[in-house]
């Protein structure tokens, strides 16, 4: 690990979180491992009922709007489908992601589950805020393991906020938490936790978004695991 994953962007410590807050997609879980099968899977069931036609759309542009609304992914993905079609493919791909996390065909990022582990010991409070469908979301969890680790699991889809900043706010207020971190790869977690007046630290590892999404960050980790030595380094108030 270098010097410079471990400490904020300005060299000073970070100040120390009673909690940390993590997005899900590309921070946690090595999403495409789960999402492209599905992917493929629901166009071809969306062209057998007549809801699709033409090829595939391309992977990029499901990855690329990861961290997005699920409303705001299929306008994207498939501009001209009706509402039918993107509300048909919203079922599809929770059940076939469903599906995939019961048969084992997924992954979390190296060092997920130990990192937050560690942390868990070491008397953080652990939380998840995701703009993904809650029953996707909770399945991710419970299939990895993790659920234990967490206090809370917030997503969009559970608590119909229109805004990452407005979930991880309910979150804030829901468990009276004065200090955290917020970690996450897209645009949308920087906003959720510069919102809040959070700590942001981005996660530069899963390669979803464009570089310059995570502007605004104090802090840039490059493995998972280095947030222990960003949590070591923290400054006690």
């Amino acid at each position: 690990m270098t010097t410079s994953t471990a400490a904020s962007r300005s060299g000073q410590s970070l100040p120390r979180p009673e909690a940390m807050i993590f997005d899900m997609d590309g921070t946690l879980f090595r999403t495409e491992t789960l999402l492209i099968p599905a992917y493929h899977r629901l166009f071809d069931q969306l062209r057998s009922e007549g809801l699709f036609e033409g090829p595939t759309p391309p992977e990029e542009l499901i990855l690329s709007s990861l961290g997005m609304l699920l409303e705001a992914i299929w306008k994207r993905v498939m501009p001209d489908a009706s509402d039918e079609a993107r509300q048909r493919a919203d079922d599809l791909l929770l059940e076939y992601e469903l599906a995939g996390l019961t048969e084992g065909h997924s992954e979390l990022y190296p060092q997920v589950r130990e990192t937050l582990s560690e942390l868990h010991k070491a008397g953080v409070k652990l939380f998840v805020a995701s703009n993904g469908l809650e029953d996707y979301v909770q399945g991710v969890s419970d299939a990895h393991c993790l659920t234990e680790l967490f206090t809370g699991i917030y997503s969009a889809g559970g608590r119909q906020t229109s805004t990452k900043v407005e979930l991880v706010q309910l979150l804030l207020q829901e468990h009276n938490i004065a200090s955290a971190w917020m970690v996450g790869d897209r645009s949308s977690d920087v906003e959720a936790g510069k919102g809040n007046e959070l700590t942001v630290i981005g996660c530069q590892y899963a390669g979803f978004g464009r570089e310059e999404e995570l502007q605004g960050s104090d802090c840039f980790i490059y493995q998972f695991e280095e947030l222990l030595e960003l949590y070591r380094t923290s400054a006690r108030k």
